[in-house]
């Protein structure tokens, strides 16, 4: 599996992203500061943004996720147990493994923002994806859960993995900076 970008960038107004590198498997960590076009290049990488120019090319990548910042984004479910099965997922284990299995009648948007997250996050790991994009995956999470979710993306065996962050103090097993 490989995604390679070449001579890639976007404009808007003033403003400006570059972009040339090889993504191959493994857990690569994107850092930068605020407004640098972390977020811009994440959506192109997931083909949901084509750059202006340049070309992004795919490689043996059958499967693509993207997880967006907030949460809210990926709910389409009319309660828990209905937002894992819009996941194609079994909702007792899901529910169980993130501690929500007694609010599984909870419409999603009623939880915390951190109990969203986990619950998003759970359910996006419970699949296989060839390329995984998570932008600011570590926002809204405590430490433990930090903690938890470097363990679910060193865990990953395969696959490419791509980490858009300015996480300071919690990281999984990064293969490239």
């Amino acid at each position: 599996m490989k995604l390679s970008l070449a001579g890639v960038t976007v404009v808007r107004g003033d403003w400006s992203l570059s972009a040339e590198g090889i993504f191959e498997e493994g857990i690569h960590l994107v850092s930068g500061d605020t407004g640098s076009g972390k977020s811009t290049l994440a959506l192109m990488l997931a083909g949901q943004l084509p750059p202006a120019s340049g070309a992004i090319e795919r490689e043996g990548i059958e499967s693509a996720m993207i997880s967006f910042q907030f949460p809210e984004f990926h709910i389409t479910g009319p309660d828990l147990e209905g937002e894992c099965r819009t996941w194609d997922l079994d909702p007792t284990p899901v529910l169980k493994d993130t501690n929500l299995a007694g609010k599984k009648t909870m419409h999603p948007l009623d939880l915390s923002r951190g109990e969203l997250k986990r619950l998003i996050l759970a359910c996006i790991f419970a699949k296989d994806h060839d390329l995984l994009i998570l932008d600011e995956p570590f926002s809204s999470l405590d430490c433990r859960e930090k903690e938890h979710l470097c363990a679910a993306i060193s865990g990953r065996k395969t696959g490419i993995t791509i980490i858009f962050t300015h996480e300071q103090a919690h990281f999984p097993r990064v293969d490239q900076i």
